[in-house]
């Protein structure tokens, strides 16, 4: 399985999260995960809406392109970016 796949002109991403890192970052793959480190504490929801706005920057779309379809309260989390009009340079990720 890989930590991406499209959905048409959507993106979904696995991702495995670290809240409270010293950066910003993607940090490689983390298993058949995307892992990636954000400064956000994991308290009240604070780190998935810093998450939406970290993805929304990267793949060049507004924070309401970026959702979260599974993960609320895990590390895990599935991520939907609709329509990216720009691709990160992260491990064999291309367009369609």
């Amino acid at each position: 399985m890989s930590w991406f796949r499209w959905d048409g002109d959507d993106l979904i991403l696995e991702c495995h999260l670290q809240p409270a890192a010293r950066s910003d970052d993607f940090a490689g793959l983390h298993g058949d995960r995307l892992k990636i480190r954000l400064t956000a504490p994991p308290v009240e929801g604070k780190a998935n809406a810093y998450l939406m706005g970290f993805l929304a920057k990267a793949f060049g779309v507004s924070k309401s392109q970026v959702s979260l379809i599974s993960g609320e309260l895990n590390r895990q989390k599935r991520m939907k970016i609709c329509s990216p009009k720009k691709l990160p340079d992260l491990p064999g990720l291309a367009l369609p």
